[in-house]
């Protein structure tokens, strides 16, 4: 008989440097319209305020979501009505977009610094709970850029460290300049190159894993479709929403509906209770605007897999079968495959 895998908890120990989190936590930047039309601060801070309400104490966001870094004023404004002390705030650094739409990505020492001190002040916090390299500068030595977080540490700006999109041989040189306390990776049931490579190093290194994008951009939230995309989503030049490979998707998508309807749960709370049970060490981050959404998702913490669930809910949705690239053509160089930095030369 296969054996029983760990139900999730409430909370869980995020890494093996201390910072403790919810079980699930939100994705802020949805409400600053990568996929809608952006929220107000008013309407954006009661999804916050709602979600705290209800057990999540772990918020996401970046200083890229949004214009004019729209979500950490937003999420500021929100934590301001909430005990600072019961919240993990994580933010990022290293990205910017050009006018015309190009990514540039940074990693210097002064440009970490400077973007954290603006973030402290968007945010109106004396600290960031988990601070991470939002895409890795593959002009700097990752050990540069470390040495600056570490001094960020020590002088109680940021509580832990985070990388996003990083190579395995870049976690671990980062790592030895000062522990990593969690990877943000985006892992979902279409989105799983993550298995063979970064989650064997997390775990050898104690390092936690938060799964971005858990519900594949909304995907398995099943109401997304080519014809109801947001003129304004980033989702509009999204290989994986458009034309054929939707259509293709979309087979994959009723296969976990089916196996949704056979655990009672909906196919959103399928695809997290399916993460969730990958292990204690990963945290999804799912984000979405509406309440109704929010209160779905929390459903998949009541899921009970065996795993051989797990092998039949991982074997409807084979990787051959997934049409189109996991992330925009844009940001197909910025990913964890191409994140190797040059050594560091005393």
């Amino acid at each position: 008989m296969a054996e029983e895998p760990q139900i999730p908890v409430t909370r869980v120990r995020l890494g093996s440097q201390g910072l403790e989190v919810s079980r699930l936590g939100f994705g802020c930047g949805g409400l600053s319209g990568i996929y809608n039309a952006p929220l107000s601060y008013e309407a954006g801070g009661s999804v916050i305020q709602y979600a705290f309400s209800k057990g999540v104490t772990f918020f996401d966001t970046s200083d890229i979501y949004g214009a004019d870094h729209h979500n950490e004023i937003l999420i500021g404004k929100a934590l301001n009505q909430l005990p600072r002390e019961k919240i993990q705030l994580a933010t990022k650094f290293g990205i910017s977009l050009t006018k015309d739409w190009k990514v540039v990505v940074q990693g210097h020492p002064e440009y970490v610094r400077k973007c954290c001190e603006a973030s402290l002040e968007r945010l109106g916090v004396d600290y960031i709970d988990l601070y991470y390299q939002h895409r890795v500068d593959v002009s700097v030595p990752i050990e540069d850029t470390m040495s600056e977080l570490k001094k960020l540490v020590e002088e109680g700006k940021i509580k832990y460290i985070g990388l996003s999109e990083a190579s395995p041989d870049t976690i671990r040189r980062a790592h030895a300049v000062h522990p990593i306390t969690a990877v943000q990776m985006e892992w979902s049931l279409w989105s799983r190159d993550i298995e063979e490579e970064i989650v064997p190093i997390c775990r050898e290194l104690g390092i936690g894993i938060v799964a971005y994008s858990p519900l594949g951009q909304g995907f398995f939230g099943g109401k997304v479709t080519a014809e109801n995309i947001p003129n304004e989503s980033i989702l509009i030049n999204h290989q994986r929403f458009m034309g054929d490979n939707m259509d293709k998707n979309k087979i994959l998508y009723e296969r976990v509906a089916r196996l949704a309807s056979k655990h009672s749960c909906t196919p959103p709370q399928l695809a997290l209770s399916w993460l969730l049970h990958q292990g204690l060490d990963v945290v999804p981050i799912p984000g979405t605007t509406k309440i109704s959404n929010f209160n779905n998702n929390m459903g998949a913490l009541k899921i009970k897999l065996t795993q051989e669930n797990l092998k039949e809910i991982s074997e409807a949705v084979p990787l051959a079968e997934v049409a189109g690239s996991r992330v925009l053509d844009l940001f197909t160089s910025y990913t964890w495959k191409y994140a190797n930095t040059p050594p560091k030369h005393d």
